[in-house]
């Protein structure tokens, strides 16, 4: 439609429909776009996982954890020695020495002029600190065990003469001075060097509440002496198979607790000692809890200094052991121990046999006692007490303080001591003292457990004693034992020197004081030659040095009866010669050997099926194979 009168055309019309359009598509574009929020996620249900657990109950942590000292034997130096610490060569589960690939790929003789031995070490293998496993180890070990006193089986070491590195430090040449055929032997438990071999008194002090580093499936994440528990966690940096569980728990609890725990499920497995009370205990739980027999590795000794003193004098060692009821003293305070009679190998151990003589001092005869006692020149005065030139003969007796059953024992052969007229005090100084200095504090045992015979024999003792919960095993703490006529001396007259009799009335001593006897817990397994060796022989340089090397804590030396002993390391000597060995150790006596503990491996049934724990091999215990062991639970 069109006209003067302003009317819109079609044309116009259009144009005004497509501005508007345009607009409303502008509009559209500019407002912005709805935000869509994601919801929030619903808060997690799930707990974290509790870590895969075996918890295993020990009599006690014992005094320190290196594996090589006297003084640190124990079932958790031994379990943590299999679990955390490299070996060469390891038992398998009939005891026959393996070579661990995990930390040498090859181990052989590769030269007889001079003896070597040549090691090719895993490239992999390495510590918790990323230092590897190396030469250096090597040598650390070799230097501490034919320097230091106190070591156990040190005579292989002895023979070495160097140790040279190739290969960055992953090849290890050891060289001999002598053919040497259990070298297989040598380099277990190997120690991180690059954080030991420049700390002052790291041989001992550093271990004495832990490993700095782990060189095996497990390392130490804790170790809290106030609860008694040791915390192994799974080794992350491992190079080999990662072992199954998380965790494995030690802890230190007493016979009754042991039972109640292991019906209750706190514990998966305890490893107590075996005697009748326990076994009463045991008995309890029903026949679905699993009991082994499980022999320790360490043969229970009384070892007689020999180089100063009264028994010097081989007679006087002689009557003491003669005076001595060795079936009495088992039976009082280890009546589940087996007793031993020889010096080489122990009961358990495949072709013991005893090489005791038929009367003393296998068995006690006080009519022998007494004429070796005046043929020393001792007298009887008229309480019938010994002496000598006008004076009192008193023996020290030592026993390691963190040791409880050896405390315990030294009282039991104190009283017997005394019933026959000699005097005695019993000491009770650290271990680490007592099987390495030739002096030891004079610490009255604080740990005892008085026993029937105890009293009575009628001794007297200061104040009652009271009873205490430690860590380990339950004890009776009591001021020091004393008995007619053994009042503590001084120090001069119990160290031997000349001079006028002690009063007895005298205060008890102050200073350092030689032990005469001591409770000495001796290993036993592995190369028995160099165990007479390295128990029995003589000291000597160091091949190579002028250092002489450490005796053993009897300081014996029997100069006759060192040719024998080297042929025995050397695998030289006849057929013939450890028996020859045996009777001259029983006529010397340096120790009088006593009885193997023994003790048990008890397990609820959850974890007999999950662990299938044993004893074990004698020289690695029943952790042996612990990486591959899966929790109870599971």
């Amino acid at each position: 439609m069109t006209g003067s009168g302003g009317t819109v055309g079609p044309a116009s019309l259009r144009a005004v429909l497509v501005l508007l359009l345009a607009g409303l598509l502008a509009a559209c574009v500019n407002e912005p776009a709805p935000q869509v929020v994601p919801p929030a996620p619903a808060p997690s249900t799930a707990a974290t996982p509790e870590p895969t657990t075996v918890t295993v109950g020990v009599p006690s942590l014992g005094a320190g954890f290196n594996p090589h000292l006297l003084s640190d034997q124990s079932p958790v130096t031994t379990a943590l020695s299999t679990l955390v610490l490299p070996s060469v060569f390891r038992p398998d589960a009939e005891g026959t020495l393996q070579l661990d690939q995990t930390i040498a790929t090859s181990a052989r003789v590769t030269s007889t002029d001079p003896f070597t031995v040549s090691y090719e070490l895993n490239v992999q293998a390495s510590w918790t600190t990323n230092a590897p496993i190396a030469a250096e180890d090597f040598v650390y070990l070799w230097d501490r065990m034919r320097s230091e006193p106190g070591t156990v089986d040190a005579a292989g070491y002895r023979l070495i003469s160097d140790v040279r590195s190739r290969a960055g430090g992953k090849a290890v040449d050891v060289v001999f001075s002598q053919p040497y055929p259990q070298w297989q032997q040598l380099f277990s438990g190997l120690l991180p060097a690059h954080i030991l071999k420049d700390a002052p008194g790291s041989w001992t002090g550093a271990l004495a509440n832990g490993l700095p580093a782990s060189g095996g499936p497990f390392r130490i994440a804790s170790v809290d002496r106030a609860r008694g528990e040791v915390v192994l966690t799974r080794n992350d940096l491992y190079w080999a198979s990662p072992t199954t569980l998380d965790r494995i728990v030690l802890r230190a609890v007493d016979d009754s607790t042991m039972v109640d725990e292991l019906r209750s499920g706190d514990l998966d497995a305890a490893l107590p000692e075996s005697d009748p009370t326990v076994s009463q205990l045991l008995a309890a739980l029903g026949p679905a809890y699993r009991t082994q027999q499980a022999p320790q590795p360490v043969v229970t000794s009384l070892a007689f200094r020999s180089d100063t003193g009264p028994l010097a004098d081989v007679r006087v060692r002689q009557a003491v052991a003669a005076t001595l009821d060795r079936e009495a003293l088992r039976t009082q305070v280890a009546p589940g121990a087996v007793a031993a009679d020889a010096f080489g190998l122990a009961p358990s151990e495949p072709g013991y046999a005893s090489t005791a003589p038929a009367g003393p001092p296998a068995r006690p005869d006080p009519a022998a006692a007494q004429r070796l006692m005046l043929a020393a020149g001792y007298v009887r005065d008229a309480q019938g007490r010994w002496g000598i030139g006008g004076r009192p003969l008193r023996l020290v007796i030592g026993a390691a303080a963190e040791r409880p059953d050896d405390v315990r024992l030294a009282e039991a052969v104190a009283t017997q001591l005394d019933a026959a007229g000699i005097g005695t005090t019993v000491v009770a100084p650290p271990a680490a003292d007592l099987f390495v200095q030739p002096e030891v504090p004079a610490t009255p045992p604080t740990t005892t457990t008085p026993t029937p015979s105890d009293t009575a024999s009628g001794a007297p003792t200061t104040a009652p004693p009271t009873t205490t919960r430690s860590p380990g095993r339950a004890t009776t703490t009591a001021p020091a034992r004393t008995v007619p006529s053994t009042t503590v001396p001084s120090t001069t007259a119990l160290s031997g020197s000349t001079g006028p009799p002690t009063s007895t009335t005298a205060p008890p001593a102050s200073g350092p004081l030689r032990a005469d006897v001591m409770v000495l817990p001796r290993p036993v397994g592995g190369d028995v030659g160099a165990r007479y060796a390295s128990d029995y022989g003589c000291p000597r340089p160091v091949p190579g040095g002028t250092t002489a090397v450490a005796a053993s804590p009897t300081r014996f030396c029997f100069p006759a009866l060192q040719s024998l002993l080297d042929g025995l390391v050397a695998g030289t000597a006849g057929v013939d010669t450890q028996a020859v060995v045996e009777r001259v150790l029983w006529a010397q006596l340096p120790v009088l050997p006593l009885y193997q503990p023994v003790g048990l491996v008890v397990s609820t049934p959850a974890a007999t099926e999950s662990t299938d724990i044993s004893p074990g091999p004698l020289s690695t215990g029943p952790f042996t194979g612990a990486q591959r062991w899966r929790t109870p639970s599971s």
